[in-house]
């Protein structure tokens, strides 16, 4: 899959993933009021805009993007009828041709990781096998060490799949847990070399490994240091555009040869219509232009 990924971003000469992280708010006047009419004021009525919302971005941006990442949580929201959402999206999207990031930040130990590693394994039942979840890539939590890790890993490679494993987020209090500094090295710095370590389990045939890590624009001058750390990881980069990163502080996270990561930008490219009047409702045609945008803006 990490082959995939990079061959993928290089046909497109675009290292983009698109969040599709939805919410209420975020739904255009026309499309709420409709589902309202027709299902009421219910989780329905909420997961029945969320999909119509997605198609229509997805559809605008599928022949320009590689691939999406929905957070799981915006549609657990709203329980069943969220979650149902969210798989329905994810099989468009597969539809589409777009590689899928699920956005789930799991992490436990033993049984417990191998079922939510069940998000890329798939789930075995008396000798058959469903891939219910549909995702390519998901993302998880590395606070238990490799006994909540190697069940992904294990995953990943009987699956062919990825998992971006939290390194340095982009949220401003990260420095309160990993800028932490033991022995001259902080927190995050001993969490990239052990994402580094472990990925060497799971080579891709272009260099990187499918054990990817989450480090977010926001951290420009750490983001270099982390290149120079993990040389075979593939990064995913959150904090671009409303977060504040742009696409020259991302210079450092790319190789000599400009792969290395995939950047994110959620609500910057769904919520665009929102920006300009000239867009009115048309949420897809806003999302394509905020998306060639970012493209060009990556192109540093």
């Amino acid at each position: 899959m990490i082959d995939s990924l990079l061959q993928k971003i290089d046909a497109m000469k675009n290292p983009t993933v698109v969040g599709l992280d939805p919410t209420l708010e975020m739904m255009p006047p026309a499309l709420k009021a409709q589902m309202l009419e027709i299902f009421g004021k219910t989780p329905q009525a909420v997961g029945k805009m969320f999909v119509e919302f997605n198609k229509e971005i997805i559809d605008c941006i599928a022949d320009i993007v590689p691939a999406v990442k929905p957070q799981i949580a915006m549609y657990e929201k709203y329980g069943l009828a969220g979650l149902e959402a969210y798989l329905e999206t994810i099989e468009y999207a597969r539809e589409k041709g777009l590689i899928v990031i699920g956005d789930i930040k799991r992490g436990d130990i033993s049984s417990t990781a191998a079922a939510y590693a069940s998000h890329i394994q798939g789930t075995e039942i008396e000798g058959e096998e469903f891939d219910l979840w549909k995702e390519d890539w998901i993302t998880i939590n590395p606070y238990l060490g490799i006994d909540g890790i190697q069940p992904f890993i294990d995953a990943c490679n009987n699956k062919d799949r990825g998992i971006f494993i939290l390194v340095k987020t982009s949220n401003p209090s990260s420095r309160q847990l990993q800028d932490i500094v033991i022995d001259n090295k902080t927190i995050y710095e001993t969490v990239a070399e052990l994402v580094e370590e472990w990925g060497m389990q799971s080579m891709g045939h272009m260099g990187y490994s499918r054990i990817g890590a989450v480090v977010g624009a926001t951290h420009k001058e750490q983001g270099v240091r982390l290149r120079s750390i993990m040389p075979h990881t593939f990064f995913l980069v959150p904090g671009y555009g409303a977060q504040g990163g742009t696409g020259a502080d991302l210079k450092g996270f790319f190789d000599k040869e400009g792969r290395g990561c995939i950047v994110n930008s959620s609500r910057g490219i769904i919520a665009a219509y929102k920006k300009s009047d000239k867009y009115g409702e048309n949420v897809g045609e806003a999302a394509r232009d905020a998306a060639l945008a970012m493209k060009a803006d990556l192109q540093y």
